[in-house]
């Protein structure tokens, strides 16, 4: 019997976790049902959480359904905290996505809709709250089939069984057939359909009253198909995070095999033993010795793990769809030891990758990248709790990326006395949200796969920087062209020093482009204040689709940046008299409305970043000596790839197609002589004539 994983995913207040209390009373694990308002609910175990009544980290408990075993994961459903919801995602069998019936379909929910669809999760959706006033079950259903997808089915009880296999039924050319043939559609047929997304089963009722959940439950019994696993051993890092002792703890899904006890595992650079196994159950856990496949379990003993990693036949890392658009200086109080501090925002960062720790060397200062203000309310505390340190965060700003408009070759060379290393880079942009590829099509011949491999661990291991503001680069595949090393004084920091500053020359070449962050948003006013909502939105450099009337209220839909929208739900509020909402969902990464004024704003000099050079060193008479950017393909060791293509290009072009005169000395004579009429015989000391150039007419096929 293999453990199932399925997660509880929701915009924030949708009562994801009354829902969970809910599913864990009714398969009797737990005695109790608790209650977000009683602050004494299973999961939410940190006292942050029961404070402020939402969920931050994501927790697990275990439940039966009948001869099956589940794992059920509830993750925060705040936007905040979407960084710790999707890392959860990478370990999912099924998900229940949950939408309040009082509010539909929000902004969030179709983040989340794009995320599930993006990891190819099953998904079913229990429409809660339906015991509040104005809830219309099929106002509802028709809403998701047209924000969602239109193979959302409604699967309740009340309805007629064949009116539910007739829906189902068209969802699948070929299930149609046999289903219009023999009048009947098998379980196992329904949960293949379930399990390759081809339909979405729908319920509707309140997890607070206890009602519709158990049709739920029935539903997740007998259309979730139990997950195959092989023998060879696998398994994927979702969460890095410490206990009330300071344990480090790196949450893991079993995918292949099993793990056991003292098992030695291996990441790409490191080697170390699973001291203990640990199944968690809200605050509480049991020791194992072994863990199945399919089991999701935290392990002790491993220090240098990471949330993403994948382990043994899981060789592949998985980076996050979701990035945070806000940076923040950290202030910490008078005589505090900033280096210190780092190092303890470091191990923060690891638990929350998405956190991203910035130390700005010159100006001596930390800075955070984070999703949003709850956040920071969040990481003032975790820092006072965990490092008894009381923190500021500074006023925010935007988090903008930089990407290219053309193909470029870049060349680093790092060469001072007794270290050698040469690297060429084709930087090429791709399409939005695509972020970094990596790739080497250099021969073997060229540059050894030893030192390839270390070039690309060298483009992977860090956040490039671009030199129009010295953001990070995204959005662009770069591959290793061609290098050199040196036999006898190359080292592995040459190659290191050599990429990065291939990249850095590279992006002075080439056309480079800011990026920001842009909202898709959701905007619902009175009808009588649609005009100023037009408005609004056209002075926020935004797009909208629209206006669309429900009932009283006009809704506008649209795009707009980050750092225009920014405050503009407090002004919907006060414009509308509280009758307005917005919903917003981070779409991603465009071209910035007003790039020229950044530029002007931040002030950054890609020459003056001493940490991110953008010109080579190289060697004369024995002392290495510094080469501007634009000056490198000029001193260049190897031939640029490029270069190398642009003249065989131009060769092409310049030779004429009915006649070309092709000069061949002595040794390419012999060799179209041996490939035609086999090898030269010679006689040993034979006197050898010289061979005079001759004229080939490709037309005719003769010489003269």
């Amino acid at each position: 019997m293999e453990n199932i994983s399925m997660a509880l995913l929701a915009h924030v207040d949708a009562g994801k976790t009354t829902l969970a209390e809910s599913i864990l009373y009714h398969t009797g694990s737990i005695r109790k049902m608790g209650r977000v308002d009683h602050q004494d609910t299973f999961l939410d175990t940190d006292s942050m959480e029961r404070a402020r009544g939402i969920t931050i980290f994501s927790k697990q408990a275990g439940f039966r359904l009948g001869e099956k075993s589940f794992t059920l994961l509830d993750t925060p459903g705040h936007v905040d905290f979407s960084a710790e919801m999707e890392r959860t995602l990478q370990v999912l069998d099924y998900a229940v996505l949950l939408i309040s019936g009082a509010d539909g379909v929000q902004g969030h929910v179709q983040t989340l809709w794009r995320l599930l669809k993006q990891y190819r999760i099953p998904v079913f959706l229990f429409i809660n709250k339906m015991d509040q006033e104005g809830t219309d079950r099929r106002v509802l259903l028709l809403e998701l089939q047209r924000k969602l997808d239109e193979r959302c089915i409604d699967f309740g009880q009340d309805r007629k069984k064949e009116d539910i296999l007739e829906e189902v039924a068209m969802c699948d050319e070929h299930l149609l057939e046999t289903y219009l043939e023999e009048g009947e559609i098998s379980v196992s047929e329904i949960q293949n359909l379930i399990a390759q997304r081809k339909i979405f089963p729908c319920y509707f009722g309140s997890a607070l009253k206890s009602f519709g959940v158990k049709e739920l439950l029935e539903g997740l019994e007998t259309y979730i198909k139990e997950p195959e696993y092989g023998e060879e051993f696998g398994a994927r890092i979702f969460k890095i995070s410490r206990d009330d002792k300071g344990n480090r703890l790196t949450h893991m899904k079993v995918t292949g095999g099993s793990l056991k006890v003292k098992q030695v595992l291996q990441g790409k650079e490191w080697e170390e033993k699973a001291d203990q196994i640990r199944i968690y159950a809200g605050a509480g856990f049991r020791t194992v010795s072994e863990a199945p496949s399919g089991t999701i379990c935290a392990v002790t003993g491993l220090t240098k793990t990471f949330a993403g990693e994948g382990l043994g036949m899981e060789k592949e890392s998985i980076s996050p769809l979701l990035a945070p658009v806000l940076t923040y200086e950290i202030r910490l109080p008078k005589g505090c030891d900033v280096h210190r501090m780092l190092l303890q925002l470091r191990q923060l960062e690891e638990e929350e990758p998405q956190l991203h720790i910035v130390w700005k060397e010159s100006l001596g200062e930390i800075h955070a990248q984070v999703m949003g203000e709850v956040q920071i309310e969040i990481l003032k505390n975790l820092i006072q709790e965990r490092f008894g340190v009381s923190v500021e965060f500074g006023s925010g700003s935007i988090v903008y990326k930089e990407t290219i408009t053309e193909s470029v070759e870049g060349i680093g060379h790092f060469e001072p006395l007794r270290h050698y290393a040469e690297v060429h880079l084709l930087l090429e942009p791709l399409e939005r949200g695509k972020g970094l590829q990596f790739a080497s099509s250099c021969s073997e011949d060229v540059l050894d796969k030893n030192w390839q491999r270390l070039v690309l661990t060298h483009l992977a291991e860090k956040n490039h920087k671009g030199v129009l503001t010295g953001a990070d680069i995204t959005d662009m595949k770069i591959t290793l062209t061609a290098g050199r090393a040196h036999i006898k004084h190359t080292e592995g920091g040459d190659f290191r020093q050599a990429t990065y500053r291939a990249v850095r020359q590279g992006l002075k070449k080439a056309k480079s482009i800011l990026l920001e962050p842009v909202y898709e948003y959701r905007l619902e006013v009175p009808q009588e204040l649609v005009g100023r909502a037009m408005t609004d939105i056209q002075k926020m450099s935004g797009t909208f689709a629209g206006p669309e009337l429900e009932e009283e209220m006009a809704v506008l839909t649209g795009m707009a940046p980050a750092v225009t929208m920014s405050g503009y739900q407090r002004e919907v509020t006060s414009y509308t008299g509280g009758r307005g909402r917005l919903f917003c969902t981070l779409k991603g990464y465009e071209p910035c409305h007003n790039q020229d004024e950044v530029l002007e704003t931040i002030g950054y000099n890609s020459e003056a970043d001493v940490e991110n050079p953008t010109g080579s060193v190289f060697c004369s008479h024995g002392a290495g000596f510094t080469v501007s950017w634009d000056e490198v393909d000029e001193y260049a060791h190897v031939e640029s790839a490029k270069k190398k293509e642009d003249i065989q290009i131009e060769t092409a072009r310049a030779v004429p197609r009915s006649f070309s005169q092709i000069r061949l000395d002595e040794k390419e004579l012999e060799e179209i002589f041996a490939r035609t009429y086999g090898p030269v015989k010679r006689e040993r000391n034979a006197f050898q004539k010289t061979v005079r150039s001759v004229s080939f007419d490709s037309s005719s096929g003769k010489s003269g």
